[in-house]
């Protein structure tokens, strides 16, 4: 790393070169109805999920809160929605 740092040479005729001359974007895709749909059947059964957790910490009197189980999968679910939302939010 710092063996160049005093380095004197006088560059090659490649060194201009070998700078990026072009760039091409491509826009993303636009979102897919399917892919949309999927999302809406997990948060459904998420749902379901969070009122069957619910339900059995109270009748089951399980010793701990049932955020313990229901808060990461919502806070990974909303964050895996939100990016794909985000990611696609200019098509």
């Amino acid at each position: 790393m710092l063996t160049d740092l005093f380095n004197f040479r006088r560059p090659t005729p490649d060194y201009e070169r070998a700078f990026v001359e072009d760039v091409a974007v491509r826009e993303s895709a636009p979102p897919d109805a399917r892919v949309e749909r999927l999302i809406l059947l997990c948060w459904i059964l998420i749902a379901i999920k969070h009122v069957a957790v619910i339900w059995a910490v109270y009748h089951y009197r399980i010793p701990f809160h049932q955020l313990w189980v229901n808060a990461p999968t919502w806070l990974l679910a909303a964050l895996a929605t939100g990016i794909y939302y985000y990611h696609h939010r200019r098509a």
